[in-house]
């Protein structure tokens, strides 16, 4: 009798565990409020503070629900509007864009520390690189650190609460001690990183898999890589709304509106250029996309969300 008492015992605390463990693998819609299965989109307006066309075309795209979050450069000539921006609309769902590169032709910034103290990401011209390839082959690590850092504790400082970390043009994802440090800064700061889920492979590869952990808060991430003409813009996106799959996914876009200033910093550059930039944002602003979204049943969601879950018992900087 004692046995069976005993055994029964165990056979609780057995269950117990399995329950526990059960709930620990709750995914990532579940901890969010939905169900398991829901197609989760997180729409990502990049490049904030670049210039005043894209404040002003991001900050219409948050009023008119078209985005959900974006991201600030704080090395960038704009990056004061901006500010001032994200301390009097809290509301809006705001990340620190960390800035290695400037890659248009004739519009540059260096960083936000003395260029004597980054030398490795300063070119011969006194500006960042122009491009990524550039900045892995002369970054020192320890630089690139101590910039990210200065790069948030500017925002900090500026009054802005960032809600989550992402990488202009992507460096950061393209080292394996880069991206360390990357996610090291980001669980200092609490604040969650993106890190698309699609580059798997090269982070296996890297020898970093088992480093990054719990992929359940790394979103798909889908983005227009290819110039097309206006007429056919939105088949991109049409596609990519088809395309979604259930689990988190971020569509990123790139807005300004296509005026005198952004014409002039794009100059020779059409790639996310100026007429680029008025195209997502059109897009975004059309009954064609709300459409799109309603016909594949996508739950629209932000960093926001994802940093409340992932740091509950924290308002997401450390302090």
């Amino acid at each position: 009798m004692k046995n069976t008492k005993y055994f029964f015992l165990f056979l609780v605390l057995l269950m117990i565990s399995v329950f526990s463990k059960g709930q620990d693998k709750k995914s990532l819609a579940e901890k969010l409020g939905y169900h398991e299965n829901t197609k989760l989109l997180i729409v990502h307006a990049d490049d904030m503070g670049l210039a005043h066309s894209v404040n002003a075309a991001s900050v219409e795209a948050f009023k008119k629900k078209g985005i959900t979050c974006g991201s600030i450069m704080v090395p960038c000539p704009w990056f004061p509007e901006m500010a001032d921006i994200a301390r009097k609309h809290p509301e809006y769902d705001i990340g620190i864009h960390l800035t290695l590169t400037a890659e248009w032709n004739q519009y540059k910034w260096d960083g936000v520390l003395p260029s004597s103290e980054i030398p490795s990401l300063i070119n011969e011209d006194g500006y960042f690189y122009s491009s990524v390839e550039e900045v892995l082959q002369h970054a020192d690590p320890a630089e690139v650190e101590k910039e990210i850092r200065a790069q948030i504790d500017r925002a900090l400082a500026f009054g802005i609460r960032p809600t989550h970390l992402d990488n202009h043009m992507g460096p950061l994802f393209m080292d394996q001690e880069l991206i360390q440090i990357y996610m090291k800064v980001g669980r200092e700061y609490n604040l969650p990183v993106l890190l698309p889920s699609n580059y798997m492979g090269l982070y296996s590869m890297m020898g970093i898999r088992e480093y990054i952990g719990d992929i359940q808060g790394m979103p798909y991430v889908y983005m227009k890589m290819e110039n097309s003409s206006t007429d056919e813009w939105n088949v991109f996106y049409n596609q990519v709304m088809d395309t979604i799959q259930p689990g988190l996914n971020e569509l990123i876009v790139h807005l300004a509106i296509d005026n005198a200033e952004m014409q002039a910093i794009a100059a020779g550059h059409p790639d996310y250029g100026s007429l680029w930039r008025q195209n997502d944002y059109n897009y975004l602003m059309s009954d064609e996309f709300k459409k799109m979204l309603e016909e594949n049943h996508i739950q629209l969601v932000g960093w926001r969300e994802i940093k409340e879950v992932l740091y509950p018992d924290n308002s997401g900087i450390s302090q």
